[in-house]
């Protein structure tokens, strides 16, 4: 025996594929790492004199995106942080600098009593 009645197309529903999409959201956001970002208290620099409390000795940091230079001579990152010790820090950033680049310097030099990071324009 032949089926004779005529096909009738339903309409579909939505309902379950919103349900899938909400479960595939949540399904990616708890399986998915979030990465933490170690904090830097920047803060701003300030024109005017010369005060009592100024760093005695000062260093010249130049940074680039393959460079490290103390003072005209070239150092690794973990030489800077060994050699400098108390004082002011001026850190030129080269065009080609990268921020992550900045934060790595920034979180070496980090912590030290007597020391104070600038980092120029």
């Amino acid at each position: 025996m032949r089926n004779t009645a005529p096909f009738v197309r339903r309409r579909m529903s939505m309902t379950p594929l919103i349900d899938v999409i909400f479960l595939l959201l949540l399904f990616f956001m708890l399986s998915s790492t979030f990465s933490s970002f170690g904090e830097i208290e920047l803060s701003q620099a300030t024109g005017g004199g010369t005060g009592s409390d100024a760093p005695s000795e000062r260093v010249f940091v130049q940074l680039g995106a393959e460079r490290l230079v103390l003072n005209g001579t070239p150092v690794t990152l973990e030489d800077l942080a060994a050699q400098i010790e108390t004082g002011l820090v001026l850190v030129s950033l080269d065009a080609d600098a990268t921020a992550q680049r900045v934060v790595d310097l920034l979180v070496r030099l980090r912590g030290r009593d007597g020391l104070t990071v600038t980092v120029l324009e």
